[in-house]
């Protein structure tokens, strides 16, 4: 992961196209990167395969399946 140059974005953001520095911070990267006419790079950040992956590393549990914890919080928080 590379690191960010804020203060480059900002001389961008704030000096270059005479933002508001609230403004600016509310951008989203991919506001500012449209504003400042540069293209998309990479991949879309998270796709359809890649949910389908994390839903196989790690899907979702009913209340009780594999072992008693649900069950046992709701009785300690709940008095059931």
């Amino acid at each position: 992961m590379s690191r960010i140059d804020w203060p480059g974005l900002m001389r961008v953001g704030i000096g270059q196209l005479g933002l508001a520095p609230e403004v600016f911070w509310r951008l989203t990267p991919a506001e500012l990167q449209m504003l400042t006419g540069q293209e998309p790079t990479g991949q879309a950040a998270f796709t359809r395969a890649r949910l389908d992956a994390l839903v196989r590393a790690f899907p979702d549990r009913m209340k009780g399946d594999a072992d008693d914890r649900d069950r046992q919080f709701v009785r300690k928080t709940h008095g059931a």
